[in-house]
């Protein structure tokens, strides 16, 4: 037994991960012959080796034939079936996961309706059959116009209740300013929905003081570039706004140059919430159990420094509060119980 084995036997929360992301080559190869889509490999393991990741832009390509290989309900609720079958595996009991409706609306003609029953079939299984949970953020992509957010943000809160947790917002920060969107966020606000943005990923402390000011930001996706400004670091603790930290992807994406670069344990100094995600998981060749496993590896923790990151996320996350509180105590009792397994000779 081994610290390596703890990780992967703890009880986990992620909040961080997009469905479409998270996709996985076997799964891509059968949609492309579903939906006769021609890809750059015919193999799952030549689709591994373009998986690997190499740089945005390749990034972006691989993103997009994934977007094209889904096309109908059937499709989508096999996405979410295998996305929510990796999370039990990985023993993680609830997840908020991203889900950009938008393109597959414009892209397909896919209405919102069918894209949402499909998720939620999904999730019942998930939740019958394997015991994990998800909320969905319904995300807006901030190079669409302005003018056109608001519909998801409809889209959004006419599910709240129905699965929906939470209105999101992702893509390109350079160029696509939170304030775009502003519009949006305040329909989302008087409706009571929260909104999660990403922000202070590629784009800088500015971003996240959008996303602060102009959208109300209740939790900040990524927001690892923070460290910029010294008075929005006070303002991330004073208010306890969470973060949703992707260190392998922000590494793959450049953000930092490595892993024993990122600013995580400088994000934890600094008192802020912080919580630990893996974003695309094939993409950045991750998984949320690998993200514990080399945050441990590469900074020297233990199971307590582990365990905070995991109640972070339960206390971070968007589920009614004695939900929360039933999370926190079951995860801490299995962290003991799960210490003594796998540690107590270490």
């Amino acid at each position: 037994m081994s610290l390596t084995s703890y990780i992967a036997a703890m009880p986990k929360v992620e909040l961080h991960v997009h469905l479409e992301g998270a996709v996985q080559p076997a799964t891509l190869l059968q949609l492309a012959q579903r939906n006769q889509v021609r890809l750059p490999a015919q193999s799952v393991a030549g689709l591994r080796r373009w998986y690997t990741f190499t740089n945005f832009a390749h990034f972006v390509e691989i993103y997009q034939t994934l977007s094209a290989c889904i096309r109908t309900p059937d499709d989508i609720e096999l996405i979410a079936r295998e996305f929510l079958a990796g999370q039990a595996a990985q023993n993680i009991r609830y997840s908020e996961v991203t889900y950009t409706a938008y393109t597959h609306y414009t892209q397909k003609g896919l209405p919102f309706a069918d894209q949402l029953a499909a998720l939620n079939r999904a999730r019942s299984w998930a939740a019958r059959e394997l015991g994990v949970a998800i909320g969905l953020v319904i995300d807006i992509d901030r190079a669409m116009p302005g003018e056109l957010s608001p519909t998801v943000a409809d889209w959004a809160i006419g599910a709240m209740g129905a699965g929906v947790v939470a209105l999101g917002l992702g893509g390109a920060e350079v160029g696509n300013p939170p304030e775009k969107h502003q519009a949006a966020f305040a329909r989302a606000h008087a409706a009571g929905l929260p909104c999660v943005p990403h922000a202070g990923e590629t784009g800088g402390a500015s971003s996240i003081w959008g996303a602060l000011r102009a959208l109300g930001a209740q939790r900040i996706g990524h927001g690892v570039r923070c460290l910029e400004d010294a008075a929005l670091v006070a303002e991330l603790r004073d208010r306890q706004i969470p973060l949703e930290i992707c260190p392998t992807s922000n590494m793959c994406l450049g953000v930092v140059p490595s892993m024993a670069a990122h600013p995580l344990p400088q994000l934890i100094d600094a008192g802020l919430c912080v919580t630990l995600n893996s974003d695309d998981p094939p993409m950045f060749n991750t998984t949320l159990t690998n993200e514990y496993i080399a945050v441990a590896q590469t900074f020297g923790w233990g199971a307590h420094e582990l365990e905070q990151l995991t109640l972070n996320a339960v206390r971070a996350s968007l589920l009614p509060a004695p939900q929360r509180a039933i999370y926190a105590r079951e995860f801490t009792a299995a962290f003991a119980q799960l210490r003594a397994e796998h540690l107590s000779t270490m």
